[in-house]
């Protein structure tokens, strides 16, 4: 009889696999690079800051995983081109591309102006592109791919001043959907993450304020908000061999806040 223990490796594990994760050095990234590394993954995190990124690879390479950075501008083209090629110089073509590098800029719809239009687009929808343009064929071209977008409740739904953040993220998991159909006859699954409200950095405004929070807390179904955490087994199924019959669908790793 096969152990449990070599079922659930065959089924999950991510050994010999090689990961590029954006936005790994903060928040739900640096959750999901922590969980890819820590079930097998070669993990390059790609983001801005040093500091963070030393640090998360720092805590990854001591729990013996196998992990790098590249610090990248994600805000221009070139930058996404220079950081994609610095990051598949590091352990080889990535088998698994996550997208979680992401602004969250908020003015009222009245005053969002074309350059914090543009600046949210480049970020949150022009660089899972063109990284996935980069990465996803040579995926086909394998026979073996993951791409995984983390997105947000503003994708299905409109609050707390969604603006130009919401409708970047609603074209993500279109993204999704348009990428699954052209490269999941070759293995390549392409799907969503959607957060419920998480207390990370990229929601420091709304964190700082106690009655928001516990009225999110609230709407949930679990009756708390999320935690970085919350994401290691969605991302983990995602990136593995399991979710093979699972493409082009947006997952909500919500506590039931999207269905309450």
């Amino acid at each position: 009889m096969t152990s449990s223990r070599a079922y659930l490796s065959d089924l999950f594990s991510l050994d010999d696999r090689t990961a590029v994760v954006t936005g790994g050095s903060s928040g739900i990234g640096r959750a999901v690079a922590g969980a890819l590394a820590r079930a097998g993954a070669r993990v390059v995190v790609v983001a801005r800051k040093k500091e963070g990124l030393a640090s998360t690879v720092e805590e990854l390479t001591a729990d013996g995983c196998r992990a790098a950075w590249v610090s990248g501008d994600l805000s221009t083209r070139d930058g996404v081109r220079a950081a994609a090629e610095e990051a598949a110089a590091v352990f080889g073509e990535p088998d698994i591309l996550v997208n979680c590098a992401g602004i969250n800029l908020r003015p009222p719809m009245g005053e969002l102006g074309e350059d914090v239009w543009d600046t949210t687009m480049a970020v949150n929808l022009d660089a899972p592109f063109l990284l996935g343009q980069r990465f996803g064929p040579g995926m086909a071209e394998r026979g073996f791919g993951r791409i995984i977008h983390i997105t947000s409740q503003q994708a299905h739904r409109a609050f707390v001043q969604s603006g130009a953040y919401g409708v970047s993220k609603g074209a993500l998991e279109s993204l999704a959907r348009s990428q699954a159909e052209a490269w999941s006859p070759y293995g390549v699954t392409c799907n969503t993450l959607v957060p419920g409200f998480v207390m990370t950095p990229l929601n420091a405004r709304l964190s700082s304020d106690p009655d928001r929070v516990a009225a999110l807390a609230a709407r949930t179904m679990t009756g708390r908000n999320g935690v970085a955490e919350d994401f290691a087994g969605a991302a983990v199924f995602l990136a593995s061999r399991a979710s093979g019959y699972v493409t082009g669908q947006s997952i909500h790793v919500d506590g039931g806040f999207s269905v309450h």
